[in-house]
């Protein structure tokens, strides 16, 4: 299991993105949600990040807090997606909660989900004609598409899930429009000074989420 960590509000701020570091989340995730990166704020402290049993740990341990009245906010951060979480469970009913939650119908211990297609008349017509099922052949358009991804794709991808995810968390903060533009105008040295005040554990996250966004 990857490690997980718990952050402190008093650790020094990191600088935005300047050099590599940043946790990425491994190939076997995208299919396992168990092993993808999350992370969990309460308030704009940084509670723990890393793999999902980790995580899930810590949170249940800062419910008996008496600091904790904020709520704990749980992301997935490969997309920015912010998950419910029941804080006052204990650890293994959190884990099974978000997984139950990111797995939804299907066969998941085959890493296969349900979900719903909307498409038109004339793109049923063309997946009714090819050899293998409408699943099967999406499944393979996808596949295809994500190795035809590009570094700007994955830059957009780490830009939108930071943008999701700051915007739960941060959107109180100061200059929080205008360091929005500036992570999507890609102006790192503006970030890091429209955020130099911010809490030290979101800025972390922007470090870990951008920290070798511009090597693609």
């Amino acid at each position: 299991m990857a490690s997980s960590n718990s952050t402190n509000s008093g650790s020094p701020q990191p600088e935005l993105p300047e050099s590599s570091g940043s946790t990425t989340t491994p190939p076997a995730a995208a299919s396992d949600p168990s092993r993808a990166r999350y992370v969990a704020f309460r308030g704009t402290e940084r509670v723990a990040f890393g793999e999902l049993e980790a995580v899930a740990t810590a949170i249940a341990e800062h419910a008996g807090a008496p600091e904790t009245l904020s709520p704990v906010l749980l992301f997935e951060t490969t997309r920015g997606q912010q998950i419910e979480v029941d804080a006052t469970l204990p650890a293994e009913g959190i884990v099974a909660s978000v997984l139950a939650r990111r797995r939804g119908r299907g066969r998941p211990k085959m890493g296969v989900n349900c979900g719903e297609v909307c498409l038109l008349p004339r793109h049923w017509d063309w997946l009714s004609a090819q050899p293998r099922s409408a699943s099967a052949t999406i499944r393979r358009l996808i596949d295809a598409a994500r190795k035809a991804e590009t570094p700007e794709d994955r830059l957009r991808e780490r830009v939108d899930a930071t943008h999701a995810i700051l915007w739960a968390i941060a959107g109180d903060l100061p200059d929080f429009e205008e360091a929005c533009r500036a992570l999507y105008a890609h102006d790192w040295p503006a970030l890091r000074s429209l955020t130099i005040e911010w809490p030290a554990g979101i800025r972390a996250e922007m470090h870990d989420l951008l920290g070798d966004a511009q090597d693609g």
